[in-house]
């Protein structure tokens, strides 16, 4: 972020020539446009529910306590931080943990998109998604709706530290309701790290890494709890998804089609 100098004194010309010669920042176009309701079509191969005219939701939103979780591992020499994000990016559901669905657009991960998920939850398919709030050559970030397990977004990225380079997820979260706050303290938070752990050492195969060591770092930022967002129950995702499979038991989603990039593990 470009730094104000000291103040100068200029005339209106001079002014007005420096507006003319800024130009907009060189990221400006990996940024998603704001948007006050998520849209998004219905695609193949997941349910598609629960996400269409949500708002989207950052920690400030969120009810549980506040934690970061770092999950890194050193890819060493076997791709450059441009070829690990244009790979995940174009395959990003082939590396999450199987019985999880992730239908994004044909084109892959670009700033605007929205996603459809169908996560699997203790034996519960549940419904929600997420919004691509950044994406550039070496990072991409994900953000998530009302009624989503959490409140907050997830950046990945790669790096070059000289010692090869690293890949990193990260996510910045509070639990979106009591309900949620309380599954991600009786196992909640042991299941993320397993999710993202298989994500990462998924990325890794794909480059010829083996048994890929995954660093794991959780750090609680803020131990309250936003008890006036207690009422995000009403949006609870998994509540609604158990009450659309009870209502409509043999719907659910399709194996393939052309409405997304889907993950091919069941």
């Amino acid at each position: 972020m470009a730094e104000a100098g000291d103040p100068q004194e200029t005339g209106p010309g001079e002014e007005r020539e420096r507006a003319a010669g800024q130009a907009l920042p060189r990221n400006a176009t990996s940024w998603a446009t704001k948007v006050d309701r998520l849209q998004v079509e219905k695609r193949e191969g997941v349910r598609g529910t629960n996400v269409s005219g949500r708002r989207l939701t950052s920690p400030i939103q969120g009810f549980g306590k506040m934690w970061q979780k770092t999950y890194t591992t050193n890819l060493g020499a076997a791709a450059t931080p441009k070829e690990v994000i244009a790979t995940w990016k174009a395959h990003f559901p082939e590396f999450w943990p199987k019985g999880n669905r992730f239908a994004g657009a044909l084109a892959g991960i670009s700033p605007g998109d929205v996603a459809l998920l169908d996560l699997s939850m203790g034996g519960v398919k549940l419904s929600t998604g997420v919004f691509v709030l950044y994406a550039d050559d070496e990072s991409f970030t994900l953000m998530t709706p009302e009624g989503h397990m959490f409140a907050g977004w997830i950046s990945f990225s790669a790096e070059d530290v000289g010692a090869g380079t690293v890949v990193q997820a990260q996510v910045l979260m509070r639990a979106n309701d009591p309900l949620y706050e309380m599954g991600l303290t009786f196992g909640g938070h042991h299941k993320e790290d397993i999710f993202w752990s298989q994500t990462l050492s998924a990325l890794a195969n794909r480059f010829a890494i083996a048994k890929p060591a995954i660093e794991i770092k959780s750090v609680c930022v803020d131990r309250k709890r936003q008890w006036r967002h207690a009422g995000n129950t009403w949006h609870n995702a998994m509540i609604r998804s158990v009450l659309q499979t009870v209502s409509h038991p043999l719907g659910g989603s399709h194996k393939s089609g052309p409405g997304g990039n889907i993950t091919p593990h069941d």
